[in-house]
């Protein structure tokens, strides 16, 4: 092991584990935003309750991504020099509209919604947390194009060894970034409903009196369980349609992979030899004939490139060396990327089953089901059980989205950027072995540290609930029925 090694081990665990925050960051907000927008409509104080309530799991979370990303600045100079010199005049203008435009919008308008609770107008207050989580989102884009580049270059020349940019338009609608994004996006939504499905099936449980092993359900719910089931139901229709996002995008990056990246597609299936009518490999042994040839190019007779032709190609075009990624990290990455986050919508989907409302009678009956269905008292209630299944919501669709961030990233090795620069050119040349395993070291134990104090932050939070409104205040006896002060109205306060 060399110090190219533990420099790559180094960003792939800092980096893992800052992206376990950014997708949570991303689709949380948005949810919250909504809760927001639903009580700013309404008026009803359960949309109140559960925008404060997920509102400070979103700053938990929040705070916590900002910590750990601000490591993976510091490794580019430390440990990756010689990638930051070829691609600087590239990245330089995405990064920096990320970090003054996105970063900016995000972080101010995200403390003036945090300190501008009872301060604020409602929709000024409002229009805070929509600003913020729209600047999350520019964010999101302007990376994940940086990163597209990386795969698929364009818009660039290279000059005495380094890249520079010459389309600066064509870098931000690189048809792997147009593709990419959504696709990450949408996963970041499954991933934030998860952790919302899970967070509100204990929540359920937790009320009932039960605990996450099987028992006897009440037989009525009451009303905090209501404002439980709307967060639910939002969080399962927001999951199952940020999955069917998620799968037509992910066709149309299989696509583009046949294209521009053919070895990770390859190293994927692993697929060794040019095949017409490639089978798609489910599990070693079990094949579907002309499946990935369907998928790769909308034709099951078309011919998919294989491993070992590629590197014959590739040692061809670029010279003596071995061109193929880690082939069991990619196989695997693919499948379970597939099989949990499959599971996931899966688990959406059933929700949205099991929560749907009575079909409505005919005539006067129908009346009366409408008027309670507006009470909430025409619905379903959850099975217990269910709300058990629930606590899956958070561990699965996390797992598909790192499996996919895996298979991303070490697919396109030995490159870091395609077919320019390769990794083993892109580390810093007076690194060390022990300076970078000391840093290793170090944020290894760093993070752990972090993420025991994420966690339990996060548990509390979710074991204590959402603060109950204040009673309001006990009227004089002499103050006369319909004043002013018998119409004050509680307020929530963090």
């Amino acid at each position: 092991m060399d110090a190219l090694d533990l420099a790559r081990w180094q960003f792939g665990v800092t980096t893992v584990y800052h992206f376990l925050f950014v997708p949570l960051t991303i689709g949380l907000g948005v949810f919250v935003a909504g809760l927001q927008t639903a009580w700013y409509r309404t008026g009803n104080d359960d949309y109140l309750r559960l925008t404060r309530f997920f509102g400070k799991l979103f700053l938990i979370n929040f705070a916590m991504g900002v910590v750990t990303g601000l490591v993976q600045e510091f490794q580019f100079g430390m440990n990756w020099s010689e990638y930051s010199t070829f691609v600087g005049d590239v990245f330089g203008a995405p990064l920096a509209m990320e970090a003054l435009l996105a970063f900016f919008l995000e972080s101010t308008f995200l403390g003036l919604w945090i300190f501008g609770w009872e301060r604020l107008p409602k929709r000024i207050h409002l229009a805070c947390l929509w600003a913020a989580v729209i600047g999350s989102n520019l964010s999101a884009y302007f990376i994940l194009a940086a990163n597209a580049w990386m795969k698929h270059p364009v818009g660039y020349e290279v000059v005495d060894g380094r890249a520079r940019m010459t389309d600066f338009w064509a870098v931000l609608t690189n048809s792997t970034a147009l593709a990419q994004i959504p696709h990450v996006t949408g996963g970041a939504f499954v991933v934030a409903g998860g952790f919302v499905i899970a967070v509100t099936g204990y929540r359920i449980l937790r009320e009932r009196g039960l605990r996450l092993i099987p028992g006897r359900a009440p037989a009525h719910e009451g009303h905090s369980q209501a404002m439980w089931r709307t967060a639910l139901r939002g969080a399962l229709v927001m999951t199952a349609i940020a999955g069917v996002v998620v799968a037509g995008t992910g066709d149309q990056s299989g696509r583009l992979l046949a294209e521009q990246q053919p070895m990770k597609l390859a190293a994927a299936e692993g697929l060794r030899h040019d095949t017409a009518g490639a089978p798609f490999s489910v599990v070693p042994g079990v094949e579907v004939p002309g499946l990935l040839s369907l998928l790769s190019a909308h034709d099951p007779g078309a011919t998919v490139q294989g491993m070992d032709d590629i590197q014959a190609r590739y040692e061809k075009a670029f010279g003596p060396a071995d061109y193929t990624p880690n082939l069991p990290v990619v196989f695997w990455s693919f499948r379970v990327m597939i099989v949990f986050g499959m599971a996931t919508v899966g688990l959406s989907a059933l929700g949205l089953w099991l929560t749907r409302r009575p079909r409505l009678a005919r005539g006067g009956q129908g009346r009366r089901d409408r008027r309670d269905r507006r009470d909430g008292r025409a619905a379903r209630p959850l099975p217990a059980w269910f709300a058990r299944v629930c606590m899956l919501a958070l561990p699965l669709p996390t797992v598909a989205i790192v499996a996919g961030w895996l298979l991303s990233e070490i697919g396109r090795q030995p490159w870091t950027v395609q077919g320019e620069l390769m990794t083993a050119a892109s580390v810093s040349p007076g690194v060390s072995l022990a300076e970078v395993a000391v840093t290793l070291a170090v944020f290894t134990a760093l993070y752990g540290v972090l993420a025991l104090a994420e966690g339990a932050l996060l548990l509390r939070h979710v074991k204590a609930g959402p603060e109950e409104p204040a009673a309001p205040p006990a009227l004089p006896a002499t103050a006369p029925a319909g004043s002013g002060e018998a119409r004050l109205t509680p307020t929530l306060m963090y």
